[in-house]
């Protein structure tokens, strides 16, 4: 199945909106409790609780390699591209959620694509492809709502 920029920039505007409700839905409590003229309190707060246990530790040094790897191919792509301003989104995505970063950062790249490759496809999706991609959508959807009712 060939998929087209669009479709490909709205899929990423879902993942970012969702993601967006996912980590912020998750950190009201310490917002809550410091409240924003607390930040470098709430902030600190926040890496002392990544460390808590062994699998915080382990998805936090997981998460902080995967995001060093895609912050280069950002760099990387954006200067390709010639795409500005992308260490707002390293930046945006290290204080707010770099799961909504990336996705507008990807959507930037989509909309110069199509300036640069204008009448070329996203790329194209096999059948299996579409059906793992839904299967860990569901994946992560069902966590993120386990995770926001705790």
């Amino acid at each position: 199945m060939v998929i087209n920029r669009k479709a490909l920039c709205l899929a990423y505007a879902a993942i970012g909106a969702l993601a967006f409700v996912g980590t912020f839905g998750n950190i009201r409590g310490l917002i809550g409790q410091y409240g924003l003229a607390g930040f470098p309190e709430a902030t600190l707060q926040f890496w002392k609780d990544l460390l808590l246990n062994e699998a915080s530790r382990f998805i936090t040094v997981d998460l902080l390699f995967l995001g060093l790897a895609v912050v280069l191919w950002m760099l990387l792509e954006a200067r390709r591209l010639k795409i500005p301003g992308v260490w707002l989104y390293i930046v945006f995505g290290l204080f707010i959620a770099i799961s909504l970063a990336v996705p507008l950062f990807m959507i930037h790249r989509e909309r110069r694509l199509a300036v640069v490759e204008p009448g070329t496809a996203a790329g194209s999706l096999r059948t299996l492809d579409l059906l793992g991609i839904a299967v860990l959508s569901l994946a992560v959807l069902a966590f993120s709502v386990l995770a926001l009712s705790r």
